[in-house]
C-alpha cells in the first residue's frame, strides 16, 4: 500500500544470509531503550532472524510510547561494499511517505481559503482528462480514477534502461493521460501516483513557490524537520544509507542510491531521517499544521478493498495506525502513530527487494509491534499481485 513494486525477487542466497546474520547486532542509545529488557532481547533476535531470511541489508527502527518506553536501533549495513554500519542519523529516501507532506501542503491552502476541497482540479491544472469532474478531495483520497503512470509499460521499460533520467511533472502526467481513466471519479478507491503529482502542481500554481520551497517553509520548518527535504536532483545529503534494488534489466541487484528520484516528485521523492519522521508521524496524526475542521476532513477514511486498511486525505489507517508507507527504488519506509497510546512507529529499510512477494518494511513493522505492542500490531504483509501497485 502506498508502494512502488515494479519487480520481485524471491529467496536469499545462503552466503548473503550468513553475512547478514553477522551484521545484524543492533545498536542504539541505551538511555532510550526503556522497554522490558526481556522483550528487547526477544525483539533483537527476531529482527536478526528476519534480516537473515529476507536479505535486508540495513534497518533503522524506532518505536516510542510515552510513559512506557522507547526502542530505537540500527541494524546491518548502510553500504554493502564497504560494510559501513547503519546508523540512526543517516539520510534515506522515504518514497510514498512523501504523500502526506504534499497533501498537508494542499490542506493548508484549503485552510487559507485559497483552495476548495471540492474544487475541480481543472481550476488549477490544465490538460487533465475529465479534470472538470475530478475534485481536489478525490485526488487526495485516491478516488480520481486516473491511471497510475508508474504502471505504464513504456515508463517501466525506460526506467529500467536509464534510471538516471530526469522527469518533469508534465512528462509524468503524459504517461498517465495516454491511458483512459480506470473508472469515473469517486466510484471507488485505487492507488495512483498521478493524483499526488497533480496536487504538487496545484501547490506550485497557487503558492507561486516551487514544491520543495513551499514544503520547507510551510510543512518541514514549522514542525522542526531540519533534515527533511525534497531534492531537485539525484544527490543525497551526507551521511546517507545506500539503497539496493533488483529493478534492473536483468533482475540483478544494484546500488540505486544515485538514481534520479524525479519520477517520484510530489508522490515519493522526499529525503528524511529517523528522528525527523519520529517528529512527523504525531504531527500528521494530530493535525498540528491544520485547523481541527480540516484535520477532521483528512481523517474521514474510506475503505480501500484491503482488510483493515482505509484511506483518507493523504493518510492511511492501517488497523488503527495513522500514517503512510513508502517505497522508492532502493528504499522502503513506514511512519505512523497509534493515537490511543501515542505510540510512534518508524521503519526505514535500505532495499525494496520484496521477500516472497511481501514488502520488507511491513515485515519489519509487524515483527516490532508483535513483540512490543501485541494488542495492536502492524498487520503482517500478504503477497500482492503485480497489478496492485
Amino acid at each position: 500500500m502506498g508502494r512502488y513494486r515494479p519487480v520481485r525477487r524471491v529467496g536469499v542466497p545462503a552466503a548473503v544470509a550468513v553475512l547478514l546474520a553477522a551484521l545484524c547486532a543492533g545498536t542504539g542509545p541505551p538511555d532510550r531503550q526503556g522497554f522490558d529488557p526481556a522483550a528487547v532481547e526477544k525483539l533483537d533476535a527476531a529482527i536478526t532472524k528476519v534480516m537473515a531470511q529476507t536479505g535486508i541489508p540495513g534497518l533503522n527502527i524506532g518505536l516510542w510510547i510515552p510513559g512506557r518506553g522507547a526502542y530505537e536501533k540500527s541494524f546491518g549495513v548502510a553500504e554493502k561494499r564497504t560494510g559501513t554500519p547503519m546508523k540512526s542519523d543517516l539520510y534515506t529516501r522515504i518514497g510514498s511517505v512523501t504523500k502526506p507532506f504534499t497533501v498537508t501542503g494542499v490542506l493548508q491552502l484549503v485552510d487559507r481559503g485559497r483552495v476548495g476541497l471540492d474544487d475541480p482540479i481543472s481550476r488549477y491544472v490544465s490538460g487533465v482528462p475529465g479534470g472538470g469532474d475530478i475534485t481536489v478531495r478525490q485526488l487526495a483520497d485516491m478516488r480520481s480514477g486516473l491511471f497510475n503512470y508508474t504502471e505504464d509499460q513504456k515508463w517501466l521499460a525506460g526506467m529500467r534502461a536509464d534510471p538516471h533520467r530526469s522527469f518533469t511533472p508534465r512528462q509524468l502526467l503524459d504517461f498517465s493521460f495516454g491511458h483512459p481513466p480506470n473508472f469515473k471519479p469517486g466510484a471507488k478507491w485505487q492507488y495512483s501516483n498521478t493524483n499526488t503529482i497533480l496536487l504538487g502542481m496545484l501547490i506550485e500554481k497557487v503558492s507561486g513557490q516551487s514544491l520543495g520551497d513551499y514544503l520547507r517553509d510551510h510543512v518541514f520548518g514549522p514542525v522542526g524537520l531540519d533534515d527533511t527535504s525534497l531534492p531537485t536532483d539525484s544527490a543525497m545529503p551526507d551521511p546517507h544509507a545506500h539503497g539496493y534494488t533488483d529493478f534492473t534489466p536483468n533482475g540483478a541487484v544494484a546500488d540505486a542510491t544515485g538514481w534520479n528520484p524525479s519520477w517520484g516528485w510530489a508522490a515519493g521523492a522526499i529525503v528524511s531521517t529517523l528522528d525527523d519522521l519520529r517528529t512527523w508521524a504525531p504531527a500528521l496524526a494530530d493535525g498540528q499544521l491544520l485547523t481541527p475542521k480540516t484535520q477532521a476532513e483528512r481523517l474521514k477514511t474510506l475503505p480501500t478493498g484491503y482488510p483493515g486498511i482505509s484511506y483518507g486525505l493523504g493518510i492511511l489507517d492501517t488497523d488503527g495506525w495513522l500514517g503512510h508507507t513508502g517505497e522508492i527504488i532502493g528504499y522502503e519506509s513506514i511512519a505512523a502513530q497509534f493515537p490511543a497510546d501515542k505510540a510512534t512507529l518508524v521503519v526505514l529499510v535500505n532495499s525494496n527487494i520484496d521477500y516472497q512477494d511481501k514488502n520488507l518494511s511491513s515485515i519489519v513493522a509487524n515483527t516490532v509491534t508483535s513483540v512490543l505492542t501485541p494488542g495492536h500490531p502492524w498487520p503482517a504483509p500478504v503477497p500482492v499481485p503485480d497489478a496492485q501497485q
